[in-house]
């Protein structure tokens, strides 16, 4: 049974946040699985069923109670899925089980009106992040409305690490190295992070992008550079960087950041989106709207993916 869960957990969801929103409708407190946010989904359903074991009761009945919210799936509840036939089979394999072993959580009486602590921590725990970025998105909106265009360079910096924060990510701010400014520095899936924040007036040339990449690579093997320019990147300078080297470069736009701070998109679930298309494809540049299977209006503009 914790294998069939186990294996659900790793095909049925492409993205994190799906899932973390399952465990959180089981009543498992978030803090038992953001924990391991930066691990393979596979991983972090071993080690977030082997935390709740050691739980005993309390632990045994948020299993059960994770059970029964996966076998309320009638189709994907990630349609990002890559192996829709692996992710089908998985839930199919665990509706089984289930019923096999009669393991589904059935409310007792008197209690299905009272909601759990652990349940109630975790809705604490939700608003408490979208008020934060609702606070966030307000000062991006103020930051996008002023004339100071130097300042705004300097607070964009800010907003990245008080960003970084809210989802629990180690954010380092700007710092000088070997006479060198780096905007930023983070840690994700393995991999460091140098970080270069823009806000000009135009988008990052050839020239300066290739600089980015010369600053990376003098660097540790395993570091990479994240670059986060509100102005929109061209696409022939895109294509003719990606022509003059490997893809050592993860990029984001204005229009990326404002779908985070506006909630409608986690902001792990997009790193890992653009890491992806980088890591499998070379694309530097995936917009976060190709997360989204339907049209959408942002801002007032109607935007396709």
């Amino acid at each position: 049974m914790k294998n069939a869960l186990i294996e659900v957990c790793g095909r049925a969801f492409w993205y994190k946040q799906p899932l973390f929103a399952t465990f959180g409708r089981a009543g498992i407190p978030d803090e038992l699985f953001l924990k391991y946010e930066h691990q393979a989904k596979f991983k972090i359903a071993r080690q977030l069923l082997g935390d709740l074991e050691q739980m005993e009761d309390e632990g045994y009945l948020l299993q059960r109670r994770l059970l029964t919210e996966m076998c309320k799936f009638r189709d994907l509840p990630d349609k990002e899925v890559p192996d829709r036939d692996a992710g089908l089979n998985a839930l199919r394999t665990l509706k089984e089980a289930v019923r096999g072993y009669d393991l589904a959580v059935k409310e007792e009486v008197g209690t299905s009106d009272k909601p759990r602590s652990g349940t109630q921590e975790v809705l604490r725990k939700v608003n408490e992040r979208r008020k934060q970025l609702q606070k966030l998105n307000q000062s991006f909106i103020s930051l996008a409305q002023s004339d100071d265009r130097q300042a705004r360079g300097y607070e964009l910096e800010d907003l990245l690490c008080q960003l970084f924060a809210v989802f629990e990510i180690r954010y380092r701010k700007s710092y000088k190295s070997g006479g060198e400014q780096v905007d930023g520095f983070f840690s994700f899936g393995g991999f460091d992070y140098i970080v270069e924040a823009r806000w000009r007036k135009n988008a990052p040339t050839l020239a300066e992008l290739a600089a980015i990449r010369v600053k990376v690579d003098r660097k540790i093997e395993s570091t990479r550079g994240f670059v986060v320019s509100i102005t929109p990147y061209n696409r022939d300078i895109l294509q003719r960087l990606r022509e003059a080297g490997p893809a050592n470069l993860v990029l984001m736009d204005g229009f990326d950041l404002a779908l985070i701070l506006e909630g409608r998109v986690s902001l792990v679930d997009a790193l890992q989106a653009k890491i992806d298309k980088a890591a499998q494809e070379g694309i530097m540049f995936f917009p976060i709207t190709g997360l989204f299977t339907s049209r959408f209006a942002v801002r007032g503009a109607t935007v396709h993916s």
